[in-house]
This record gives C-alpha cells, structure tokens and sequence, in this order.
C-alpha cells in the first residue's frame, strides 16, 4: 500500500467512520480509533506504522514477519504492528474490520450486520 500518509488515514476513514460506534481522536499526539471508548487502530505517522489489534497476533507475524510485527512494548498487548509500505489493501481491511469486530458490542455488531443487509 502506498505510504502516502494522508491517502493511508482516507483509507482507513472510508472503512471505519461508517461502522457504528466508531469515533477518531488523537492517542499521544497519533490518530486513533476507537469504538466504545475501547482503541482499536492507532495510527504511528512518524513511522509509517498501524498498531492494531488483533487476536490473531501470531498467525499474521507468522504469514509475513516484514509487515506484520511486535515490539517489547507490545508484548503483553493484544496489538501488532503493521508496516503500511508493504501491507497490502486486502489485508489492512481485514485487519481492521476484524479488530472493530472484536472490541464492538453486541449491539454494535448486530446494528452493523443489519445496515449491511439492508444495502
């Protein structure tokens, strides 16, 4: 995917702002999102990094350890890191909804299955 940090961050918006209960703040001086109150993206710009997260932590890194990975600081987070110059669109997407999927409410994910059925 291309690194240009301002194509990147309309990426990201155009997936997640629709999903309900998501919101966009800033977490240390990075964007973020959230979904009740609960982060799950957090963009790193001076590094060109996504965390992310994930339960599927070790399936990833495993499957591409150049793009996706961990630092010390994420080791007893359910995070990873995803470099944006290598990740692929297919992959951040799935990353992504599949995060808000696993910090979303009930409630949230059922409000989303319906809007999707109802086009």
């Amino acid at each position: 995917m291309a690194t240009n940090m301002l194509v990147f961050m309309q990426f990201m918006r155009n997936i997640l702002l629709p999903l309900p209960g998501v919101t966009e703040k800033m977490h240390f001086d990075s964007p973020a999102f959230y979904v009740n109150k609960k982060i799950f993206a957090n963009v790193k710009l001076n590094d060109q990094l996504l965390a992310v997260y994930t339960l599927e932590r070790d399936k990833w890194i495993t499957a591409d350890p150049d793009t996706f990975f961990i630092t010390n600081h994420y080791l007893n987070y359910k995070f990873m890191l995803v470099r944006l110059e290598t990740v692929s669109p297919e992959d951040l997407k799935s990353l992504l909804m599949t995060a808000w999927y696993n910090r979303a409410t009930k409630t949230l994910i059922r409000k989303h299955e319906e809007d999707v059925q109802n086009g």
